[in-house]
């Protein structure tokens, strides 16, 4: 079989279950359902860190953070920090070596070189590298974008006192074109339109990457007027007194209650119109695959690299907290010779995808101890689903530095944390996960059995900083790692 190409279309902090009932109704998204009929789309894809940089890096190495060395975000640390490194595989350079003709476009936010080609993106035009400012003079006559325009109605977080006021959410009248998500659009367009006029037996890997919807939440009007707002469901645990969990949760939920219940209405309202608004710039670069012909022959992938908490537990945007708005992400791919129509629960991760892309492409493998292939379960379902129940992520922090170490294993999800007391939920029995179980003498033995099953992942994947912990003050977790 040829080797298909591929269209990767990215976002940022998409929170898996606003594509889900009951949500749906207020946010349309009628070209992802479309993809999503025509391929399989995966209800518990997690993510292997809650930020961005560490998240973008695993998806491109296939190797958790504390082996690909982005433990935070790249602009707040010294540029010797948080580096994607060149001397890692990388899917795009495997591809590229291939014969793949690759482009990038949009965020890129995993190093600061800018230099993209070595990482095996022949063409790329990354936002905030000079390419980028060159596109916007060609186009608009000015290097500066995005354009927001006057906002209204907008809201600010203004606490606590000697905080400058950050803007969450705002709704503009500025056309998507002039602003960052209708040109990376309009960019990956232009290059498919060349595309469209190349050798037929040359396949191509378009990456489209954009910032929304993460916050501040910028809607277009259009879309944030179609929502009736006083039918649109609040999370379920948005009143969690969070009594049963880390004590820095509940400090972080108090920055967010001065919002009143009419700007949370309106933070979700544009968080939804957003997203519809993705739906539809996606939705053209759809299309212009279709109209050249190679819709068959192309896989679509779609997904996020972390999710957004969106006010359910109280909380807003991500960094604290573990909650499966903040891990689960939306997954969907579609193509040849995966299956149609078809919901999976398969436990995958984001950095799952390398091997993955990789095998899909029959480009030189990349295999190492922290990701796999789930090719296999996107080709048959249901005779694979048994073999991806289990998931591990990390998270360093963010500024605040803080150790998490998370491990799923069917409906059980345990949550390490190295600086309070650990989280232990049912999802299967507490989905909003409202009721921490950790702390419950007749739940030990699963809590016990959780931690062994992180401590075989840290050793596996060489999580050196959590399985040296012997020093007794740092003995900070249930169980240690020789029960493992």
């Amino acid at each position: 079989m040829p080797r298909p190409n591929i269209l990767f279309l990215m976002v940022d902090q998409l929170q898996a279950g606003i594509l889900a009932e009951p949500t749906k109704p207020f946010c349309p998204t009628p070209n992802l359902d479309k993809l999503a009929a025509r391929g399989l789309r995966f209800t518990r894809a997690y993510t292997p860190n809650a930020i961005c940089s560490p998240a973008r890096a695993s998806l491109m190495t296939g190797l958790l953070p504390h082996n690909h060395g982005v433990l935070t975000v790249t602009h707040c640390v010294d540029p010797d920090q948080s580096v994607l490194r060149i001397d890692k595989p990388h899917w795009a350079q495997r591809l590229s070596a291939a014969g793949y003709e690759t482009a990038y476009f949009g965020k890129w936010h995993v190093e600061r070189s800018g230099n993209l080609e070595h990482f095996g993106w022949k063409m790329n035009v990354h936002d905030g590298g000079e390419c980028w400012r060159d596109a916007c003079r060609q186009r608009f006559g000015t290097p500066h974008l995005p354009r927001r325009g006057e906002l209204s109605p907008a809201g600010h977080i203004t606490s606590p006192e000697g905080y400058p006021p950050g803007l969450l959410y705002g709704v503009t009248d500025e056309p998507a074109e002039t602003r960052g998500i209708g040109f990376t659009t309009n960019l990956a367009l232009d290059w498919l339109a060349q595309k469209s006029h190349a050798a037929a037996d040359t396949p191509w890997c378009c990456f489209v990457s954009v910032s929304e919807p993460h916050d501040p939440f910028i809607a277009p009007r259009k879309f944030y007027d179609a929502i009736d707002q006083s039918a649109m469901p609040l999370p379920v645990s948005a009143a969690d007194d969070l009594a049963d969990k880390p004590n820095l949760y509940r400090k972080a939920a108090a920055i967010f209650q001065g919002l009143t219940a009419q700007q949370k209405r309106e933070a979700r309202a544009c968080y939804l119109a957003s997203v519809t608004e993705i739906d539809e710039q996606f939705g053209r670069i759809i299309q212009a695959v279709e109209v050249m012909g190679q819709l068959d022959h192309t896989l679509i992938l779609f997904t996020t690299d972390h999710g957004e908490c969106l006010g359910a537990h109280g909380l807003y945007m991500k960094n604290v907290g573990a909650f499966e708005e903040i891990y689960n992400i939306p997954l969907i791919l579609a193509g040849p010779g995966i299956a149609q129509g078809v919901t999976s629960g398969g436990r995958v991760g984001l950095h799952d995808l390398c091997p993955t892309l990789c095998d899909l492409a029959s480009a030189n493998p990349i295999r190492n101890t922290d990701s796999r292939s789930f090719a296999p379960l996107l080709h048959d379902p249901a005779a694979n689903a048994a073999d991806f129940a289990t998931g591990f992520a990390e998270y360093h922090g963010a500024r605040q530095l803080l150790t998490q170490r998370i491990v799923w294993d069917g409906p059980w999800k345990l949550i390490h944390n190295g600086f309070d007391f650990d989280e232990l939920y049912n999802l299967a029995d507490d989905p909003h996960e409202l009721r921490n179980l950790a702390p419950l003498p007749e739940h030990r033995p699963q809590l016990h059995r959780m931690m062994a099953l992180a401590w075989q992942s840290m050793k596996r994947t060489g999580d050196h900083t959590m399985v040296n912990t012997a020093y007794p003050v740092l003995r900070l977790a249930p169980v240690g790692p020789h029960l493992a």
